[in-house]
Formats: C-alpha cells, structure tokens, sequence
C-alpha cells in the first residue's frame, strides 16, 4: 500500500508517495510522468517519511543542503536504480553529465562502452525528484535538457543551490 501527502513548493506543488519502506515518489503537479509510479490503491497519510521529506523539503527550499537523507524505496528496473544511486551521489550544487553516468555505469559492469541515451532514458524517469537529484545532470555541452519537472524548474534548482550556471544552455527546438 502506499500513501500520499501534498507540499506546497515555491517552484510548484509537489505529491509525496511512500509506502512502509520508504518514499516511493515526488512530482511536480503536472509533470511529465506525474505519479507514473503511485499505486491505483493509495491513501492520504501523513506517514513518518512523509514528514521526514517534507521538512527535507523545507529545508532544501530554504536555500540550504539538508543534513539528513530520507528513507528510499526505489522500484525501476536494475538499470534504472543503478542510475538513481549515482545520482544520489551528484553534490548538492555541482552538476554532472548523462555521459558521465554511462561512463560509470559501464566501469562498474566491465563494459567498454554505455550509452549516455540509455543512461539520459532512465535519469529522466527517476520517479523521486529533487531528493534523488535528477535536475543536477546536464549535456555534455552545457545543454539543459531532460527535466520531466520542466527545464525553468531545473534552472531553478540549480540557482537555488547556487551552482554555476552560466555555461548552460537551453537548446532551440528543432523546426520542421
């Protein structure tokens, strides 16, 4: 069973989802993928990590890097929790790149080569937003590209933990 609970962000309002082991889920209302992951049978519940989220949350959004994880229960694919772990790994204010993940992921299994795509794909389905720091992973070249949540929530972010933005870059969609 999992449970849910709201906050109210200064960037938007965000659905929590956990269940007995621990949070599950964190969207942007709205977001792309939004709750892909919830459960059709849940309840609202204001569970102990719900509670624990929320005041990471406060924390967060006050412009300062919480002191204390929150129980995680990640529920993708082997590939995709292995993404997730590393990006829980990212520093709060730096960023990496998709290709950096895929070079780490492709060490680890003693592969010669991974795709930064693949590893993009799964960063982007990474259903617990902002405590698993999706948004602090940019293109090779500085693009900001990627972010279910929206590309100006993703430059928020990384403003709010003062990384260096300036040299990225939000690409020009393609016309055709």
């Amino acid at each position: 069973m999992q449970y849910i609970s709201h906050y109210r962000s200064p960037m938007g309002n965000i659905l929590l989802a956990a269940d007995h082991i621990g949070l599950t889920g964190l969207w942007f209302e709205g977001q792309k993928y939004f709750a892909r992951s919830l459960d059709g049978e849940h309840e609202e519940k204001e569970m102990p990590v719900l509670k624990k989220a929320k005041q990471w949350l406060d924390i967060y959004f006050s412009g300062k890097e919480p002191d204390f994880t929150v129980p995680l229960h990640l529920t993708g694919t082997d590939f995709q929790n292995e993404v997730w772990e590393i990006l829980c790994f990212v520093p709060y204010g730096k960023t990496t790149t998709y290709g950096k993940i895929a070079e780490e992921i492709a060490k680890k299994r003693g592969l010669q080569h991974m795709s930064a795509q693949a590893a993009g794909g799964a960063v982007g389905h990474n259903p617990i937003s902002i405590i698993i720091p999706c948004h602090r992973v940019v293109g090779t070249t500085g693009s900001l590209t990627g972010y279910a949540g929206g590309i100006d929530k993703k430059l928020g972010l990384l403003r709010l933990e003062k990384a260096d933005v300036s040299s990225f870059f939000i690409p020009k969609r393609r016309q055709y």
